[in-house]
């Protein structure tokens, strides 16, 4: 298996040097990651040709296996000089679950033998043991409305049906019954989810564990259109304990699906896009060891960037909507956070890069002030912590009243990292108290 991360460049030159950041693959591989990357609508977030011989990833994170057989697990790229596969597989595992809403169970020798699986043989074995779980508790059956011609009654005898059957079958019997079956939605997602991991996983334990479990689920058929039935998946009381496999089959059906890949079933993709991952992390930490009073309201849609009334008209439209990732509610005011999967230097401030961070975010930073805090206050740009990113920048201010702090978010703990944008965040919503209690 060929492991590399984030914006890796895949070559099909085999004197190439062969590390996290450059992988050499088949000319056959080569081509099918032309065709596939062709295939999504964001292209340059998956791959990116770099010259006649190779291949720029993008942002994606996850696995690939061509036809070819050759198999590239992509990592994310959480540090600039380490190469540590397994500590970028282990946040990577965590980001998943936090972004699934699943909760870690207790870590046995087990589950630390599975955290050294691939990705992908990762999600399939968590799939898998939440399967057997729920099949040793025992799958939820549901009745089923049957028509049949039977040589006995029960249930009702369809009468239209029964009149005009021929003289020589008058001894069969047209029926209506229930019967109360497995057969129900959530079981045929299940199977197929199930099917898709029997026939493309590599392990060892997991292929044994998915075909015990093909037998016990042998009478119930797969379900032809998994995608339209995940989006009619039933929850309440009596599904509680389909609760915890739920998303581990919707991840494997909606990226291993053949419709991911533009109607052919062939290789394997499973590919998350990093920066909505980060994201999701961020927010679902954050909601943890949010203070009472406080509101984390994610992708805030109220605010416009400007007005306008076209020629003719008599009502001012508005125009281009502003969406921050977060924003923090309290009773002193809301605030703006906004995450970014970025690797910033907080040596590089003289540079020309100006400590990594992008001109178009601080531009998004300040139309997200002026629209949401009325261009007074402070906000938040959140970005992975990292050995050239230890602790936060000093404020980039806009005007006397609008500052904009680069702060590290730390993915072993899921914590922000302390500093003196905490006094200022604080001192901030104490004085939009007192303006508010004065006004």
């Amino acid at each position: 298996m060929i492991q590399v991360r984030e914006y890796a460049r895949l070559t099909t030159n085999t004197n190439a040097e062969v590390s996290l950041d450059c992988g050499v693959i088949s000319p056959a591989t080569f081509a099918w990651l032309q065709n596939l990357a062709a295939g999504w609508q964001k292209a340059e977030h998956v791959a990116l040709i770099d010259g006649h011989q190779s291949l720029k990833l993008g942002s994606y994170v996850g696995y690939l296996q061509s036809p070819a057989g050759d198999a590239i697990e992509i990592l994310p790229k959480t540090n600039l000089g380490k190469q540590d596969p397994m500590a970028a597989r282990s946040i990577l595992q965590r980001i998943l679950m936090a972004s699934l809403g699943i909760k870690p169970r207790t870590a046995g020798a087990a589950d630390l033998l599975r955290m050294r699986q691939p990705i992908h043989e990762w999600i399939f074995s968590q799939f898998l043991i939440e399967l057997q779980r729920l099949a040793s508790r025992g799958l939820r059956f549901d009745y089923q409305r049957v028509d049949e011609e039977s040589r006995f009654i029960r249930g009702q005898l369809r009468l239209d049906q029964q009149q005009r059957q021929p003289p020589g079958r008058q001894h069969f019997f047209h029926i209506s019954h229930d019967i109360y079956t497995p057969n129900r939605l959530e079981n045929r997602l299940l199977k197929t989810a199930l099917g898709y991991v029997l026939s493309t996983c590599k392990s060892g334990e997991n292929w044994r564990l998915a075909n015990e479990l093909s037998h016990l689920m042998a009478e119930i058929p797969t379900e032809a259109e998994p995608i339209w039935g995940m989006a009619r998946w039933q929850s309440g009381k009596l599904m509680q304990i389909y609760d915890n496999v739920r998303p581990w089959c919707e991840l494997i059906l909606e990226q291993l699906n053949p419709n991911f890949q533009q109607g052919k079933h062939t290789g394997i993709a499973l590919l998350f896009p990093m920066e909505q991952l980060f994201e999701k992390y961020v927010e679902v930490s954050l909601r943890r060891s949010l203070p009472a009073g406080c509101q984390l309201k994610a992708q805030a849609s109220s605010e416009y960037l400007l007005k306008h009334k076209a020629q003719g008209s008599d009502i001012a439209a508005r125009m281009f909507q502003l969406k921050p990732d977060l924003l923090l509610k309290t009773s002193a005011g809301s605030q703006v956070l906004d995450m970014k999967w970025k690797l910033l230097d907080q040596n590089a401030a003289m540079s020309e890069q100006k400590y990594n961070i992008k001109q178009s975010d601080l531009y998004q930073m300040f139309a997200y002030g002026h629209k949401y805090q009325n261009g007074n206050g402070h906000m938040m740009l959140i970005y992975p912590q990292h050995d050239l990113f230890t602790e936060p920048l000093p404020a980039f201010w806009y005007s006397d009243n609008l500052a904009v702090w680069a702060v590290p978010f730390c993915l072993e703990t899921s914590t922000l990292v302390s500093g003196t944008w905490q006094a200022h965040f604080l001192s901030h919503r104490k004085e939009q108290a007192t303006i508010g209690s004065n006004g």
